[in-house]
Order: C-alpha cells, then sequence, then structure tokens
C-alpha cells in the first residue's frame, strides 16, 4: 500500500530533526569549519544521499538553525516588553531556561552553537541578524530590569552589568553541562536570581 502524504511529510520532519539535532551537537562540539556533511549524516543516521536532499551545504543547515534562534529571541523581546510583572518575567525565563537544561542536552548545545556563531567568517545575513537580536535582547532585559527597580522587585545596581552578569551565568552552566555531563546538577531558580531579585 502507497504511503500518503500526511505519512511522507511525517518521514520528512523526523529525518530533518535528526538532522537539526545531530547539526547542533556537532557544530557545538567540533566547531562548524570542522564538521562536514558526512559527519552530519553518520550522526543523524542518515545516508549522505538523504542529507544532501535537505540541505546542499552545511552552511544552509546552519543558517536555518540560525533562523530558529532568532525568532525565539524576537518571543522573548516581545514578552520582556508586555506589562507583565518584570520579576514574574524574569523567573519565566529562568524557570525556562533550567528546565531546559535539567531535561535535555540539546539545548545546552544549540546555546553553545549559537554563541560560537558570531566568530564565523563571513557573516551570513541570518548570523547578523541573530547577532543584532541578542543586542535587543540584552538592551530589552537591561530595561526590564530598570522597571523591576523602579518597582522595587529588583535590587540595585546598573541593569546593564546586571544583565550582562544575568547571561553570563545562562552561557556559563550551559557550558558547565557540557562539560560537565552526568556530574552537572542544574541550579535553583532562586540561586541563579539571588543577586537581582530583592528578598
Amino acid at each position: 500500500m502507497p504511503r500518503s502524504e500526511e505519512q511522507y511529510e511525517a518521514m520528512r520532519i523526523a529525518t530533518k530533526n535528526k538532522i537539526h539535532t545531530a547539526a547542533i551537537k556537532l557544530f557545538a562540539k567540533k566547531g562548524f569549519a570542522a564538521t562536514g556533511v558526512k559527519d552530519i549524516a553518520e550522526e543523524a543516521g542518515i545516508s549522505i544521499g538523504l542529507m544532501y536532499r535537505h540541505y546542499k551545504k552545511k552552511e544552509d543547515l546552519f543558517n536555518e538553525l540560525v533562523t530558529y534562534a532568532v525568532e525565539g529571541l524576537k518571543r522573548i523581546i516581545k514578552k520582556f516588553q508586555s506589562n507583565e510583572s518584570p520579576v514574574e518575567l524574569i523567573l519565566q525565563l529562568t524557570l525556562e531556561i533550567l528546565n531546559n537544561l535539567d531535561n535535555d542536552d540539546e539545548y545546552a548545545y544549540f546555546q553553545m552553537l549559537m554563541n560560537q556563531s558570531s566568530t564565523i567568517e563571513n557573516l551570513s545575513p541570518q548570523i547578523q541578524q541573530l547577532n543584532m537580536q541578542s543586542k535587543a535582547m540584552f538592551n530589552q532585559t537591561a530595561r526590564l530590569i530598570e522597571k523591576g527597580q523602579i518597582l522595587d522587585q529588583f535590587k540595585k545596581g546598573d541593569p546593564m552589568e546586571m544583565a550582562l552578569f544575568y547571561f553570563a551565568t545562562i552561557q556559563g552552566l550551559t557550558m558547565m553541562k557540557i562539560t560537565m555531563n552526568n556530574e552537572f546538577i542544574t541550579p535553583s531558580r532562586e540561586i541563579v536570581t539571588s543577586f537581582l531579585i530583592k528578598d
């Protein structure tokens, strides 16, 4: 019995997800330059021909992953611009990140990959967009912290410095998650935000 269009689409999506998972891991661990299309196909458990059917070049795959990251940053920026309580917004984001670290190695690999993207020569429009959105996210977080300080939810301090420390903490945790493997212990939301939120 021939497969239906829905079955073919489900197979296509499943293969693409395998490719994404393999690419995220390899790009993060080996670096973009040292990872070949053949490496990604092997890690994904698919033939090189099937890999090329989805992506002609590894740059296309990388740029697609970067586009997903850009969309994620846009969603967070929009949320941070809402009228919700600054302390609740920071707590929600922190909990989401910590849950991802606790449950999924791919999240840590993806974060490392996005951090590495700015070191790639000849930045693609997608990476330029990612860098722009990362800066916008940082600035919006500083504004959110300032708003929280006015509402007496956050401790006193320079909002830009506090935003920098927050994201440096998250980046440090993602790196430790990868290097420590099973020995990594995800800290509590209270520990990660203790420098920021008033008692």
